[in-house]
């Protein structure tokens, strides 16, 4: 007789240190994408809000300081009480004003300042030319010449002229001064007591 087979051996079980080491590989992958993606995002936000920059213009404009006062005043309005100046035009070497019936010939030369003069006050203001003077690089100081100032007629509007308020006048003061003057400033006064504004006339 044949002797009896023994027990059967089961195979020997694999081993699974192989499939154990590519989870952890894979999982580790894993976890640093999840990382870089994070720093990422971390990053483009970070970048989006950006500081803000001082244009060149803004850094100009800081660094000039304040703004410097003008050296000639033509053209640009001031105040004093409740008048409102601006002086359009300045003409020297008049020699004469007036007509041939009602005129005045100046000593030295006639320098005629067109002055644009609006009452901002709630009253009626008389604007007189008496009120006004004109001065020069030497410091001398002159007052406007009534005589010619009335020998100008209407043309002037600056003797005694009454100003309702909200009303304006294109007026003309008239100062007679020696030739060759080299003209620094004139004083505008609403009234012979007020303050006064000064309008430089320097080139």
């Amino acid at each position: 007789m044949y002797p009896q087979p023994g027990p059967y051996a089961p195979p020997p079980a694999r081993k699974r240190s192989g499939l154990k080491g590519c989870l952890i590989v894979v999982a580790a992958v894993f976890v640093g994408i999840v990382i870089l993606g994070a720093v990422g995002a971390a990053i483009g936000g970070g970048t989006s809000a950006k500081s803000p920059v001082a244009t060149p213009a803004e850094t100009q404009s800081a660094a000039a300081g304040p703004a410097k006062k003008p050296v000639n005043g033509v053209g640009r309005e001031y105040h004093d009480g409740k008048f409102a100046f601006t002086v359009t035009k300045i003409k020297k070497g008049v020699r004469q004003v007036g007509d041939q019936y009602v005129g005045k010939t100046a000593q030295g030369q006639f320098v005629l300042v067109y002055v644009t003069v609006a009452n901002i006050g709630d009253q009626a203001r008389t604007f007189d030319s008496g009120s006004q003077k004109l001065k020069d690089a030497e410091g001398r100081e002159f007052s406007a010449d009534t005589e010619a100032t009335i020998a100008m007629g209407n043309e002037s509007k600056a003797f005694l002229e009454d100003i309702n308020p909200g009303n304006g006048v294109h007026g003309i003061l008239v100062f007679d001064v020696p030739k060759g003057i080299k003209l620094k400033s004139l004083e505008l006064h609403d009234s012979p007591f007020s303050g006064g504004v000064t309008v430089p006339l320097g080139s």
